[in-house]
């Protein structure tokens, strides 16, 4: 069967990459409103589906993986930032407090129909962070394509306290530890 990836993040394409499995990635188009009174944990779960649907329609004979994340804090939602000043917004939003990172993941098979579907949880605690350490931050990695405006993976480990969860691979945006479970079901060994 074939593996197709329903993404075109580069993030995701480097994480999937760390399991030495070929694949290919095509990108899903589907509507990612939240829906009224959705909690995160279920947006992510439903968006991760819909994703692994989307790019189902367009192949048979293909595990489909979808994937989708959002950062909480105090329960409000973080986009991506897009620009240096909600960037600076969001980190200064973020400093001091936790923020919680829900990674949905979906394994659909394309032939059966079936799908796997979780969403797993990931929390940061950031350090208590003065402007200038924001801004100095930011103009050294831009991150603004990046919900919660950090990139864990490079100097952004340098504005945490703490990391909590199972695998640091939701943090970036694909559950690695998961999504192998799940390959494993459909017959899929890693290594």
């Amino acid at each position: 069967m074939n593996l197709i990836l329903g993404s075109t993040s580069l993030f995701r394409k480097e994480l999937l990459n760390k399991l030495g499995l070929s694949f290919t990635a095509d990108a899903p188009e589907i509507n990612e409103t939240m829906l009224e009174g959705e909690q995160p944990q279920a947006l992510v779960q439903r968006l991760a589906l819909e994703k692994a649907q989307a790019v189902a329609e367009k192949h048979t004979g293909a595990l489909i993986i979808g994937s989708d994340q959002v950062a909480c804090i105090d329960n409000d939602i973080l986009g991506k930032p897009g620009n240096r000043e909600r960037a600076i917004a969001q980190l200064t939003q973020a400093a001091g407090k936790r923020v919680s990172f829900y990674t949905g993941l979906c394994l659909l098979n394309s032939d059966s129909g079936e799908s796997q579907v979780t969403c797993d949880p990931f929390h940061v605690h950031f350090r208590p962070l003065s402007q200038s350490q924001i801004e100095r931050y930011l103009d050294a990695e831009e991150p603004y394509n990046c919900a919660g405006s950090f990139k864990s993976e490079g100097l952004g480990i340098s504005l945490f306290e703490k990391l909590e969860g199972n695998d640091p691979n939701s943090l970036i945006g694909l559950p690695l530890i998961r999504l192998i479970a799940m390959l494993e079901r459909e017959g899929i060994s890693i290594p």
